[in-house]
């Protein structure tokens, strides 16, 4: 993924497909039309919520109920906060109905999910699998890759059903789990490719950016361009454990760093971090397949790679494939939500996809993003313009131009995933696109 960010070096103009279906203005924040008039309790209808202001509801109410509070999830065809109230919790779910959410009654305590969730860790800790409580169902979703086999698989579903009726639902992946570090393009360190996820200042002053911790291994210097000189260094690393993602700091400290995101000829300001919210719209970049967008589907997601266990993270439903890794997952109206991580499957049948917290991130490293307070709809103009100006077909056929990145020059070769790196790289960055909807 690209960001303006050197300006005593030419930056990288090579960006992903943009995937494109010919939606309209995607980039606008959508209006906060509260409802007003219901302020008393069973009489409150549900508010009409933005994605960001659902999500601060959520860590509201999750404190006002306690015990009482079994997840939230953010609907977004209604605009509405759906918060899960433990049956029996009348007056809990009284004051989240008063506050402005839609509640529905389960049967599961997040307590008990969280109980099942560390039954889980103990016992089928399985390379290939991951679990995360799933709040539309009120269930622990636990997945499988393709390697879980014979006597795992037996262990696995042994396990979920330990936990008794009703507490998990166990689903396969046609594809294997692994982080999407790959040979290639965007930002490179000892043959390894990534991308570089938000631009930060360090809590010393200096700039720097984030990505994807395990893409630390590759080296501690990295640059923008294969062979290049190296532009940042790492400085702080996480990977296995609680957490995927780094710090690298800029090794020019007169680098300016924008925090936004380049979508490919258009940018979209990013103003804050936030907390994901289940349901929530987010959009990811990276360098191997461009824009993606998809819903946010857990939270506090455990996944098993085979390079070990990583906790915390965001599940979602947003395509990624090799090179992806590190790169920025965020919102139409400029919240930094994420940093790819990994996952199974690829953009063509999809799959399931990890995310690093960004919120968790920053605080880790001390480090901040964004303004805090600019309006981050300053991207959107001429977005209805530019709907639909380059679908992936299209943008794969403009190809090994003149700024392809390193995809040409046969850098995925110890990817050893079959995926052609240079296959979505190439596209000029003065190309037409717009944040668009992929479904």
């Amino acid at each position: 993924m690209s960001h303006k960010r050197i300006p005593k070096r030419k930056a990288a103009a090579a960006v992903g497909a943009v995937v494109a279906l010919g939606a309209a203005a995607i980039l606008l924040p959508s209006a906060n039309a509260s409802q007003d008039g219901a302020s008393d309790g069973a009489a409150a209808a549900p508010r009409t919520l933005k994605a960001g202001d659902a999500s601060d509801l959520v860590t509201r109410l999750s404190g006002m109920l306690g015990d009482a509070y079994a997840g939230a999830w953010y609907d977004g065809e209604d605009k509405r906060l759906v918060v899960n109230v433990v049956r029996g919790e009348d007056g809990m779910a009284l004051k989240a109905r008063s506050a402005g959410a839609e509640v529905r009654e389960v049967d599961n305590s997040m307590a008990e999910l969280e109980a099942g969730a560390g039954t889980l860790t103990s016992e089928a800790t399985i390379p290939g699998t991951s679990w995360a409580v799933d709040p539309r169902t009120n269930k622990i979703l636990v997945t499988a890759d393709s390697t879980v086999t014979g006597a795992k698989w037996d262990q696995l579903e042994s396990t979920v059903e330990s936990l008794g009726p009703g507490m998990a639902t166990l689903e396969k992946s046609a594809g294997t789990f692994r982080t999407f570090a790959s040979g290639g393009d965007a930002i490179f360190a000892g043959g390894a490719r990534c991308s570089l996820g938000f631009n930060v200042t360090a809590g010393d002053g200096s700039p720097a950016f984030l990505t994807a911790g395990h893409c630390a291994a590759a080296g501690d210097q990295w640059s923008d361009q294969q062979g290049g000189e190296p532009i940042a260094t790492v400085d702080q690393a996480l990977f296995p454990g609680a957490g995927d993602f780094a710090l690298l700091t800029y090794d020019d400290p007169a680098t300016e760093a924008p925090s936004e995101v380049n979508v490919g000829g258009q940018t979209v300001p990013i103003v804050q971090a936030a907390e994901a919210t289940v349901g929530q719209q987010v959009f990811r970049m990276g360098s191997t397949t461009g824009l993606a967008d998809g819903q946010v589907l857990g939270l506090n997601a455990t996944v098993n790679y085979p390079e070990g266990t990583v906790t915390g993270l965001i599940q979602t439903d947003v395509c990624a494939e090799p090179g992806d890794s590190g790169g920025s997952l965020f919102t139409q109206d400029g919240l930094a939500i994420g940093l790819t991580s990994g996952g199974s499957g690829d953009c063509t049948v999809g799959g399931e996809t990890f995310f690093q917290p960004v919120t968790t991130a920053l605080e880790a490293v001390g480090a901040t993003l964004g303004d805090g307070g600019a309006a981050a709809g300053d991207g959107a103009a001429g977005a209805e313009d530019q709907a639909g100006a380059g679908d992936q077909a299209g943008a794969e056929d403009q190809a090994g131009g003149q700024d392809a990145g390193a995809g040409q020059d046969g850098a995925g070769a110890q990817d050893g995933t079959g995926t052609d790196p240079g296959r979505h790289s190439g596209q000029d960055s003065g190309q037409d696109s717009g944040l668009t909807r992929t479904h």
